[in-house]
């Protein structure tokens, strides 16, 4: 399908391209549609990737595509390998061209004003620099009745952050061409843990822009078939700390590392002195373990988070 403004859009507003991923997803995803035709915001697109759906997904996918105006939506096949892979294959598809792009789940519903909050903190940055938006969201049941919010973070946006800790749920992210390109040269068949938290890392290690609103811009829906989902019951939040005694984190960090290696060149020398000293770190006993850590200048963003990775790191978990 060719890649052009649908019809009565004005060409004066910056274009979107929503990376949408989608995988059996045929309960929620109207609403989630809904919710991007209802955006103030108008210059927008959809790029959808499914990976494989067994039920209506691609039936709901297409009967959008025939109702909306050309050009509006476009439906892609996934390279079915995860959530993780199925954004980065669309994150890293050369054929689409945009001035910002907008990670986009399935199950969702994004504020009206989503799109114009994150194009106006977007547009206050230069092109030249990499530049990523996220925000807070408002958690919702299955049957959309609010339950919270996620977490408020007030602690700064930066690397030292970023190694250990993602802040802004992918649902939320939306990043210029620059960010793009760093993601691109880092390719899409590398593991990570999550492309949230993988951009996290990379814009800000490469000397980008981060920006976290504090003002939620979706409905965050949280049901039983989330792929991912925010910690908020006590049993959500052991069987993390469950996760992270059995070794996931430390494999997470094994895997982030070795893909912020393939951008080692595009880290800022700040930045490349803290993974240096956050990988060699992790290999050394308790005492200069700790101490290495501590002046990497690792942080997360609360109380809790920083005692959960000092406990880590004394027990080896890091």
């Amino acid at each position: 399908m060719p890649n052009r403004c649908p019809d009565n859009v004005s060409v004066a507003l910056p274009k979107v391209a929503i990376l949408l991923c989608t995988y059996n997803g045929q309960r929620y995803l109207a609403e989630q549609l809904d919710s991007y035709a209802a955006q103030t915001h108008a210059n927008w697109e959809v790029w959808a990737s499914d990976d494989g759906s067994e039920d209506d997904t691609l039936a709901i996918l297409s009967a959008y595509q025939q109702k909306w105006a050309t050009g509006r939506l476009s439906i892609h096949s996934g390279p079915a390998r995860g959530f993780v892979a199925n954004f980065l294959s669309l994150t890293c598809k050369a054929e689409i061209d945009a001035d910002y792009y907008a990670f986009s789940d399935q199950d969702d519903i994004w504020e009206a004003d989503k799109l114009e909050r994150a194009v106006a903190w977007l547009n206050s940055i230069p092109q030249t620099t990499p530049a990523l938006y996220s925000s807070r969201t408002r958690l919702v049941d299955a049957e959309n009745h609010e339950i919270g919010l996620s977490p408020r973070f007030s602690r700064p946006q930066g690397f030292a952050n970023a190694l250990v800790q993602s802040i802004g749920g992918g649902n939320t992210l939306v990043f210029n061409n620059s960010a793009r390109e760093l993601l691109r040269e880092a390719g899409e068949n590398i593991s990570v843990a999550s492309h949230d938290w993988w951009a996290y890392m990379v814009i800000t290690g490469c000397g980008g822009k981060v920006f976290y609103d504090s003002t939620p811009t979706l409905r965050y829906r949280q049901h039983g078939s989330n792929l991912a989902g925010m910690n908020i019951t006590w049993s959500a939040r052991f069987k993390r700390i469950r996760q992270l005694w059995q070794g996931l984190f430390r494999n997470w960090n094994d895997s982030n590392i070795a893909a912020l290696r393939k951008l080692q060149d595009k880290l800022t020398p700040e930045n490349c002195a803290i993974l240096e000293r956050f990988a060699r770190a992790r290999q050394m006993s308790l005492i200069p373990r700790l101490i290495h850590l501590k002046r990497s200048g690792i942080y997360r963003q609360t109380l809790l988070g920083n005692l959960g990775l000092i406990a880590a790191a004394i027990f080896g978990k890091i």
